[in-house]
């Protein structure tokens, strides 16, 4: 099969050159001297075959798509000529390539006509970058909400490139483009072998394996529909969406809200495990008592652990989530039950299995392991995206990070409704909410009897004080 690469040796050290290509098949060597003129400095970005070397994060877009169209351009005269069997010269080589470029004129000519661009208007692309880094400097969106839109512009910017149209700008992106990017969110790992210099640079576990699901393509057009929102003086191409496509498109189907109830947590309390399961069990039991997020619950440490003037130790962050909206840089406090506390001055929250969340070995799938272990295998219903319907499974199938915060908050509702059915409030009386609410001494009265811990306080350095 033939080969088309580029001709890269010069004596020039700057400056610009006309672009040679070569191409190589069995008994055939042939040259093209083209008329693309390319800086010295930009071919020191690119491979032989024109493509973009690794690591390398700048680089001139344009020569590579016009080196692209080139390479079509010699490949599809070589291939007429052989189908042709037109004698394989020089001069008969360059006429194949002028006739398919005037082909290609041709196409180009037949295009509706676009109105013209304002000088230096920026492409599609660049205002979303403008768009995502005004975000984050101005607290418009959190940390969270910026990886999603960084990985919906990774994906479009591949999605733009594959198709030829890195320069399109916000005006050009139709409804049509949305249903295309779509799809392609989709289908993206089956471009992956094509274009695998678009995935180099990314993590093993960044590259697409297999098709994304609904809930995940909803989510990545969410965030290009509010960046197109938010573009002064463009027309927002998802108003011309057909309101089934874009209902369709923009759902995501959750699943019902699954969490342990009180009996099941002291059953995997009360449960000896094996060493491999030691730390996860800490983690979770952890997490559980304060029913704080994994972005948050990650990221504490010792710092984070206070000893109230009473003696009540507790937990203070500030939520990541919450950010934009927590004006007033508010911590949620937590008290610590006694537990909780045995864990943490057990492990400093030195947990090496919050490094990787997901993944084969990460906490998600360790905590999967510590429910299996646990015999937590109550039915539960999860959403199946390939069949649209909802499937039972056992609880310990769908156990991830988040079952914590559920469950913290399920048992924590759990006492309250104790508390109504003992008749020391009316249903529907919001007494509790407000203990929780205005007393560090009563929230933690509370979470003790839910979690059945004793009372007890420390002092400064975390001792326990008999009473």
């Amino acid at each position: 099969m033939e080969r088309v690469t580029l001709v890269l040796k010069t004596q020039k050290k700057t400056g610009s050159i006309r672009l040679r290509f070569r191409l190589r098949d069995t008994n055939v060597e042939i040259y093209h001297k083209s008329e693309i003129s390319a800086d010295i400095n930009d071919l020191k970005k690119i491979d032989i075959e024109g493509k973009r070397l690794p690591r390398v994060t700048l680089y001139n877009q344009k020569l590579l798509d016009d080196i692209r169209e080139e390479i079509d351009l010699i490949q599809k005269a070589y291939k007429t000529m052989i189908e042709k069997g037109i004698v394989i010269n020089s001069e008969n080589w360059e006429q194949e390539i002028i006739k398919e470029q005037e082909k290609q004129n041709h196409k180009k000519k037949a295009k509706p006509i676009t109105p013209p661009k304002v000088k230096g208007e920026p492409t599609l692309l660049e205002k979303l970058k403008n768009y995502i880094a005004e975000g984050k400097s101005l607290n418009i969106f959190g940390t969270a909400r910026e990886k999603v839109y960084n990985v919906m512009y990774s994906i479009l910017e591949r999605y733009l490139f594959i198709k030829g149209k890195s320069k399109i700008h916000a005006s050009e992106f139709k409804s049509n483009e949305i249903k295309e990017f779509y799809r392609f969110i989709f289908d993206e790992y089956l471009y992956v072998e094509e274009h695998s210099e678009l995935y180099e640079n990314l993590k093993s576990s960044s590259v697409p394996k297999q098709p994304r699901q609904q809930n995940t393509a909803a989510n990545y057009l969410k965030a290009l529909q509010a960046a197109f929102r938010s573009f002064e003086g463009e027309h927002n191409p998802f108003d011309d969406l057909p309101p089934k496509y874009r209902t369709a498109m923009l759902k995501a189907e959750y699943d019902e809200p699954v969490c342990l109830t009180r009996k099941e947590f002291a059953h995997i309390y009360n449960m000896v495990v094996t060493q491999k399961l030691e730390e996860v069990k800490a983690v979770f039991l952890l997490q559980c008592a304060f029913g704080c997020r994994i972005s948050d619950f990650a990221k504490l440490s010792m710092k984070n652990v206070a000893v109230a003037d009473d003696g009540i130790p507790y937990l203070h962050y500030l939520p990541q989530k919450t950010q934009r909206t927590n004006s007033k840089h508010e911590e949620i406090e937590t008290p610590i039950m006694l537990y909780a506390l045995e864990i943490i001055k057990k492990w400093k929250f030195d947990f090496p299995i919050l490094r990787n969340i997901s993944g084969h070995s990460g906490y998600n799938a360790r905590i999967k392991e510590l429910l299996q272990s646990c015999n937590i295998d109550r039915p539960v219903k999860e959403f199946d995206e390939t069949t649209n319907e909802f499937v039972e499974r056992p609880l310990y199938e769908v156990g991830c990070n988040k079952l914590c915060r559920k469950t913290h908050v399920n048992i924590m509702n759990e006492i309250q409704i104790d508390k109504y059915a003992a008749g020391l409030h009316s249903a529907g009386s919001n007494a509790v909410e407000r203990y929780i609410s205005n007393s560090r001494t009563q929230h933690f009265i509370l979470m003790c009897a839910a979690f059945e811990q004793p009372i007890y306080k420390v002092d400064k350095d975390l001792n326990i004080i008999n009473n």
